[in-house]
């Protein structure tokens, strides 16, 4: 099957917004657009009662990928929307749709002020084990959203690009992230924002009575400059395979979780690493990109990597 853009879709708001952002995603990377929904069998005893059953559920939720697909064909004309519906657990059938796509979008919503987003357990398990990078979008999103205002002030579509923000840990800086990042503000003509934050460790505890010999914590004021220096040192050779791509680097004192949120404010799209895991059971994903994908405005890409 050729690669493609992929969607989850279940007919919410959230869904739809998802949906929404992958068809603009495809006609960047030139790519058909492909939306999947999962049908998750009734147990057997709510499988049969007559208006519950497979039959029923199945003619009520046809019509929402076509009717989705007729919708995205008018809003972005020459794409090519195809339609998938499969019958199973939606994570196992996601994660493998995952596996022929460029990227899969899923959709999670908001819960306004201080309380960030819901991102549910399918979304958050998807997230996890998906072998491409997964992103993200919250209900509402919209490609003004993406891009600068206007002059006046006003959202506007026609706008350059807000920046895409990377998080990136500098002790292991991970090719697959790098590559996503950078490809993804090159196709945008968008500015790339990595941003590395650290906190720096307490002095070891004295124990009264017992010598040892330890290194001298390094001073807070020196770690600034050499953190710099070694972001500046992990982006250098991509910098020069993407000369196009404006960079803006910081190491920053603060938790990442929190300056990452911080930078999401201003950006079109936050890109998060995960590691991969053979482990069948769990999210597999870090603190730093719970928090993230609970509290960025921002859409989040989730990049797997080794």
């Amino acid at each position: 099957m050729p690669r493609t853009v992929t969607a989850g879709l279940d007919g919410s708001a959230e869904s739809r917004a998802a949906a929404e952002w992958a068809a603009r995603e495809a006609k960047l990377r030139g790519l058909p657009l492909r939306l999947v929904q999962v049908w998750e069998p009734l147990p057997d005893p709510l499988a049969q009662a007559p208006l519950l059953g497979a039959e029923a559920e199945q003619d009520w939720t046809e019509p929402v990928p076509r009717d989705s697909a007729e919708g995205l064909r008018l809003r972005h004309p020459g794409l090519e929307v195809i339609t998938e519906q499969r019958t199973g657990d939606p994570v196992d059938e996601l994660c493998e749709a995952a596996g022929t796509s460029e990227l899969l979008a899923l959709g999670s919503r908001g819960l306004g002020g201080l309380h960030g987003f819901i991102v549910g357990s399918v979304g958050l398990a998807v997230a996890g084990h998906a072998g491409c990078p997964v992103v993200l979008v919250r209900a509402g999103e919209r490609a003004a959203d993406e891009h600068l205002a206007d002059p006046a002030g006003i959202p506007s579509a026609a706008t350059p690009f807000r920046p895409v923000v990377l998080g990136l840990d500098i002790t292991a800086p991970n090719a697959s992230l790098l590559e996503f990042a950078f490809g993804t503000a090159a196709l945008r003509g968008a500015p790339l924002r990595v941003v590395y934050a650290w906190v720096p460790e307490p002095p070891p505890a004295y124990t009264p009575g017992y010598a040892y010999e330890a290194e001298a914590p390094v001073a807070e004021e020196a770690l600034e400059p050499r953190n710099a220096f070694m972001l500046g040192r992990a982006l250098e050779p991509w910098r020069k395979s993407f000369p196009d791509v404006d960079v803006a680097e910081a190491a920053v004192g603060g938790s990442a979780g929190s300056v990452l949120v911080d930078a999401s404010r201003d950006a079109c799209l936050v890109v998060v690493g995960r590691r991969v895991r053979t482990g069948r059971l769990g999210a597999h994903l870090g603190h730093v990109a719970h928090a993230v994908l609970h509290h960025s405005p921002a859409p989040v890409a989730v990049v797997p990597h080794g």
